[in-house]
């Protein structure tokens, strides 16, 4: 594993390290302090090799923890995946998710009441921009 860093706002400090993380002469991952506060704020990935980002993971709250996480899981060059910790808790709870591949979401859930179980879910099962399909558990208001 090889790293380069880069002091990219003239502060005296490394702020974007480059890593070659299997060896093979490429950058996989990109580390971001983007605040300036020494703490890594947002990470870019090349999980499969192919010399293209496929994965971004950021702390966008400030809290030191990773806290939204996109990716290309099905290597088309678009994020079909992204998954959030809107409520601050250290636990995923919210998804959403391009299932069929045509750019558009069509499938959301979450953790609404915090309980780590997910209470909502909408489903957009014909592909023509409309929810087809909603199932709530325990109390909902509108």
């Amino acid at each position: 594993m090889s790293d380069l860093g880069y002091d990219t706002d003239g502060d005296g400090f490394i702020d974007t390290v480059e890593s070659d993380t299997d060896g093979d002469g490429w950058t996989d991952t990109v580390s971001y302090d983007t605040d300036g506060d020494g703490f890594v704020d947002i990470v870019e990935g090349d999980t499969d090799g192919d010399g293209w980002t496929d994965t971004v993971a950021g702390d966008t709250d400030g809290d030191g923890y990773v806290d939204t996480v996109a990716g290309d899981t099905d290597g088309d060059g678009y994020v079909d995946t992204v998954a959030g910790d809107t409520d601050g808790d250290g636990y995923v709870d919210t998804v959403a998710g391009d299932t069929d591949g045509d750019g558009y979401v069509d499938t959301v859930a979450g953790d609404t009441d915090g309980d780590g179980y997910v209470d909502t879910a909408v489903v957009d099962t014909d592909g023509d921009g409309w929810v087809d399909t909603a199932v709530v558990t325990g109390p909902f208001q509108p």
